[in-house]
């Protein structure tokens, strides 16, 4: 039974992440023009379906996540500073690799892979903690490491770093559809007001396919990267798969919790990288070879990771 319901939980995932993979990798899909594909994902389907699971939750149920957003602030914020101070000093890269690095790191692939696995385990009721998870890290660790970029960007255009700069990028990062959609859905659940059925429906169609589609992105973009491993690559997936639940598990030990919602804390660092760190590295002009390789390597290894904690955080 229980490896049945591993295997329903994860094998849908891999399965769609490998379509995308081969779509990217025998030039079904254009791997290195999925602007468009991103753009359905990131500023449409995934917002619609976070803004309609928080503003249709009850201000108890979002009151009630304020420890999921505690766990996972806390974990991807020590993975980041613990990461980018490391790419520093030891691997001597620049301030803008290292911060993309630690992104990736710290930062685990929520609308890609967390969405459809917490929602296959738990049901519907998954949404809403994956959107708090999701805005957790777009609001707390994506802007830190877009000012980073920006700035380095500024300074080889040989303009003066200013407030401006350090404004614009933070306005950015939390203007993304990505970030505002579930910000306002919880505005909404604290402030009580109810969203009407039409509108959910509404939002629910586009919302539906977010999942799918957020994996089989995932799998063009990883396609589009050949594979390097190095010592970089192992310890960064090392550190994401393995390290980011066990630090979760740390902190839950330390934040006052209820089971359930620790749990659900623990599975969701447990999640391979994302891939926004490989957007921005392209963006940006930065070592996007190495970060592929990461959120490569990271998936790959997840396999197993996930499912030994789904077998011990959700044994029922």
């Amino acid at each position: 039974m229980m490896s049945n319901a591993i295997l329903m939980a994860l094998v849908p995932v891999f399965f769609v992440l490998l379509l995308g993979y081969a779509a990217g990798r025998f030039h079904i899909v254009d791997n290195l023009q999925v602007d468009a594909l991103n753009a359905l994902v990131m500023d449409f389907a995934v917002p619609a379906s976070l803004f309609a699971a928080t503003a249709s939750a009850s201000r108890k149920e979002m009151i009630d996540q304020i420890p999921l957003f505690i766990v996972l602030a806390v974990t991807m914020a020590l993975l980041y500073v613990a990461w980018y101070l490391a790419a520093r000093c030891l691997a001597k890269v620049s301030r803008p690799d290292a911060s993309i690095q630690a992104l990736t790191v710290g930062f685990p692939n929520l609308a890609g892979v967390g969405l459809p696995i917490l929602t296959s385990i738990v049901g519907p009721a998954g949404v809403v903690p994956v959107a708090v998870a999701l805005a957790t890290g777009s609001i707390l660790i994506s802007p830190v490491t877009l000012i980073v970029a920006e700035m380095d960007a500024a300074k080889a255009r040989g303009e003066d770093i200013a407030l401006r700069q350090i404004l614009t990028a933070i306005g950015r990062a939390v203007t993304k559809p990505v970030v505002l959609a579930p910000a306002l859905g919880i505005v909404f659940s604290l402030s009580n007001v109810s969203l009407d059925a039409l509108a959910h429906a509404c939002l629910a169609l586009i919302g539906s396919s977010a999942a799918g589609v957020a994996l089989f992105l995932t799998g063009a973009i990883l396609s589009a990267h050949r594979f390097q491993l190095n010592w970089k690559v192992a310890a960064a997936t090392v550190t994401a798969d393995i390290v980011r639940p066990l630090a979760a598990l740390a902190v839950t030990h330390v934040v006052p919790i209820s089971p359930d919602i620790a749990r659900t804390a623990i599975l969701l660092a447990a999640v391979p990288s994302g891939f926004f760190g490989i957007l921005f590295a392209v963006n940006y002009r930065l070592d996007s070879a190495t970060v592929g390789s990461v959120v490569i390597a990271s998936t790959g290894v997840s396999a197993v990771t996930l499912a030994i904690a789904i077998a011990m955080l959700f044994p029922g």
